[in-house]
């Protein structure tokens, strides 16, 4: 088993009962020194509170651990803007944003995600003042991904 599997098995129930949820362990090592990152995220954005509070208590864990005998860093991140879209979470946490899609036949649509099932999501597209509805089936999709907002209006 790799090192970042046998870390992330070790530090996901703390993370877990911390109400969060381990996205994925990277380990790397520049020169002498190993530096340990945990993408952790929530249903809901990540305050920097939560983050420190969810630091210490991997920090804790990994410290206490035979797994890292050397010095390492540890670094707690949440995933960026750019993550793929993959998990019914990732939805619900994104709802009301803009989410562009391509489809397996490599179109794009885009659009403010209003609502979504278990099979597809509805994204509304505002072209010059008329709202467009995009159905779209989730086994259709190939990738999606929010769009930033630099100045967000809160009517579709």
């Amino acid at each position: 088993m790799a090192l970042k599997d046998s870390i992330a098995d070790l530090i996901r129930p703390a993370v877990e009962s911390a109400g969060f949820f381990l996205e994925e362990v990277f380990t790397s090592n520049p020169g002498n020194h190993r530096i340990v990152t945990c993408m952790v995220d929530g249903l809901r954005p990540l305050s920097l509170d939560e983050v420190t509070v969810v630091s210490r208590e991997i920090s804790a864990i990994l410290d206490e651990s035979p797994l890292l005998t050397e010095a390492f860093t540890l670094e707690v991140t949440s995933p960026g803007i750019e993550r793929p879209l993959t998990l019914p979470r990732h939805w619900t946490k994104n709802l009301t944003r803009i989410v562009k899609v391509t489809l397996m036949d490599e179109t794009e649509v885009s659009g403010r995600l209003t609502e979504f099932d278990d099979v597809r999501a509805v994204l509304i597209e505002n072209i010059k003042g008329r709202m467009k509805t995009h159905e779209v089936n989730f086994a259709d999709i190939k990738k999606a991904q929010v769009e930033i907002e630099f100045n967000r209006k809160d009517e579709i």
